[in-house]
């Protein structure tokens, strides 16, 4: 079943703050388009070490600005 993020800020704002935290992700890393979520979960999945639903709980929860520790 395919994944859907559920964001409450525009992706720009959360693909910045992602950055900052994780300053070794690239925009080609975090390239994301409506429908494509399954892709860029797979892709930050690998780079950060962390299973997909733990990438999609962190884009959530600093889409919705609660920083959940990682």
């Amino acid at each position: 079943m395919a994944a859907t993020l559920k964001l409450a800020a525009p992706w720009p704002e959360v693909k910045e703050k992602i950055k900052e935290r994780n300053i070794h992700l690239t925009d080609e890393d975090l390239q994301y388009e409506p429908g494509q979520e399954d892709a860029l979960l797979e892709r930050l999945s690998r780079k950060m070490s962390l299973e997909k639903e733990e990438v999609k709980a962190l884009i959530e929860s600093i889409s919705h600005n609660r920083d959940i520790a990682s």
